[in-house]
């Protein structure tokens, strides 16, 4: 078992113990830039203070767009430091969809790029039209500086002898309930929400990762999970520096980049999507590099083969391997462990975690025999506070005994270990990042030509599932399947986007007006799988 240290009330004091305790310690290995857990902590100290000068108060939000790097965490805890609260964005996302959850946040300060696979996020949220009345503060962490923005260095530079004063006047004022991060997370209505965490909640999900994983401070994590999912954020970065282990950020996964960090880089730890191991055990020069510090991988977030797991264990050198469930209202609630064989790993989400209780109900909210499926309910010390300003969605997520209902279909097995059986929300997973259908179906109907939409996910060989739409066109109107396809990749992130788009003259509605999905996936069987857009 990992040693963690005593159990911090904030993240800002996790920090700052982890500087003191492993200053020497690399911390972060991002390109040229190397830093020690000290220096990440006097640069995250500074940034802290800029956002002082800059005028970012204590539980103002302070929104991040970027892809993973050293800035990224810099900011972060330096947003933790001065009592802010952090609103990470997907990096996928187009102008629109960043610009609705910088409104819906009121963030003051957004830190993105300008370069990032040829797109400049700055430019694309300004071509969306949206006013942000509250966005103060923009902070150019890479890219050319547009008019109206910062770039890092000059934002750093504001950092004055007053502004550290009072960044180490609000680390010592916080406290555990005091908010720490807001992640919006889709939702069946189709309205994205904000869940709000706290300092300890959140503090809950990343102790515990460390106890789960073994991570230590000899560990050196390369993380290809994205800073703005739960996954990357708290089992990544905030585990980390709970534990002392290096971090190795990757903006984009290149297996052939990947690889190569591993073997330079004497990589131990290395979570993803099972995509990533896939992707891996295929290449066809994985023989050529040195893998051999491999120890830990972390999987989840989709069915995996059996034949996987145990390609995993044969063919790479990890010697341990976990599955687990998780979502970002609640954290990392199951997890397998190292007596479990390939098929509990391949097939379960494993043992609940400490500190969890897992009930799973019928639709009158009674709880079924086990063996049986029906909906996850989850109570825990890292279940969200509420949903950002929307009291209706958090009365609807959480009872008033504090149970969270997940929308998620599961079974325990006869060994006690959680089997996720299906989706009660209808959403599907592609490549690792869950899309809901009603969300992507209210985009659609946005396109002028499109009357009614059904989304449904459909399989694929590489990302596991890929969205599918059924559309009802207005009268008049000539637009094609392909048309609508190309218009959703340039309104929404591309995980979202329709892969599939059939044009019918209507949708099967049940008796309450409801479209039946599942005639619409009968419909389709038998089916090719799709190739990737």
């Amino acid at each position: 078992m990992a040693e963690i240290g005593p159990r911090w009330s904030t993240i800002p004091a996790m920090a700052a113990a982890t500087a003191e305790r492993h200053g020497e310690r690399l911390a972060v290995a991002d390109g040229a830039t190397r830093l020690s857990y000290a220096e990440l902590f006097s640069a995250s100290r500074s940034f802290g203070a800029a956002l002082v000068e800059a005028g970012v108060q204590p539980g103002e939000r302070v929104a991040i767009w970027a892809f993973n790097s050293a800035e990224w965490i810099i900011a972060l805890l330096g947003v933790e430091q001065v009592g802010a609260v952090l609103v990470p964005i997907n990096t996928r996302f187009k102008g629109p969809e960043a610009a609705a959850v910088l409104a819906r946040s009121r963030a003051r300060a957004l830190v993105t790029v300008t370069d990032f696979l040829g797109v400049d996020y700055v430019a694309m949220l300004r071509s969306a039209g949206v006013e942000l009345p509250d966005l103060q503060t923009i902070v150019v962490a890479d890219g050319p500086v547009p008019d109206g923005a910062e770039s890092w260095a000059g934002f750093m530079s504001r950092a004055t002898p007053a502004g550290w004063a009072e960044v180490d006047r609000r680390r010592a004022s916080l406290s555990t309930d005091d908010p720490s991060d807001v992640l919006f997370t889709s939702g069946t209505t189709g309205v994205s929400k904000g869940v709000v965490m706290t300092h300890g909640r959140t503090l809950c999900v990343a102790t515990d990762w460390v106890e789960m994983t073994g991570l230590g401070a000899g560990d050196r994590y390369l993380m290809v999970n994205p800073y703005f999912h739960m996954f990357g954020l708290k089992g990544g970065i905030l585990a980390c520096v709970a534990s002392g282990a290096a971090m190795l950020p990757e903006p984009v996964f290149d297996v052939g980049r990947v690889l190569a960090r591993v073997e330079e880089e004497k990589v131990t730890v290395l979570p993803g999507p099972p995509t990533i191991y896939q992707s891996i055990l295929d290449h066809p020069d994985l023989d050529r590099y040195d893998l051999s510090s491999l120890r830990v991988a972390v999987t989840g977030a989709a069915d995996i083969p059996v034949e996987l797991i145990r390609r995993i264990h044969d063919e790479l050198p990890f010697s341990r391997i976990i599955s687990g469930y998780g979502l970002t209202e609640g954290g990392t609630a199951t997890g397998t462990s190292p007596e479990d064989d390939f098929e509990a790993i391949a097939t379960t989400v494993g043992h609940r975690r400490p500190g969890f209780e897992i009930r799973i109900v019928d639709d009158k909210g009674q709880d079924v025999p086990a063996g049986e499926s029906g909906e996850v309910l989850l109570r825990g010390g890292s279940i969200m506070l509420q949903y950002l300003d929307d009291p209706v969605e958090t009365a609807k997520a959480l009872s008033p005994e504090g149970w969270l209902r997940t929308g998620d279909l599961g079974a325990f097995d006869a060994g006690g270990r959680l089997r996720i059986v299906g989706r009660v929300k209808d959403m599907f997973i592609v490549g690792g990042f869950n899309a809901y259908p009603a969300e992507i179906e209210n985009a659609l109907l946005g396109h002028p030509d499109i009357r009614q939409a059904a989304v449904i996910g459909i399989p694929d060989e590489r990302l596991g599932e890929v969205g599918m739409a059924f559309v009802v066109l207005r009268p008049g109107a000539r637009t094609s399947g392909a048309d609508i396809a190309a218009w959703s990749r340039e309104q929404m992130a591309n995980y979202k986007a329709p892969r599939v788009v059939e044009i019918v003259d209507h949708l099967p509605l049940n008796a309450t007006g409801k479209v039946q999905k599942d005639v619409l996936r009968a419909g389709l069987s038998p089916r090719p799988t799709v190739s990737p857009a």
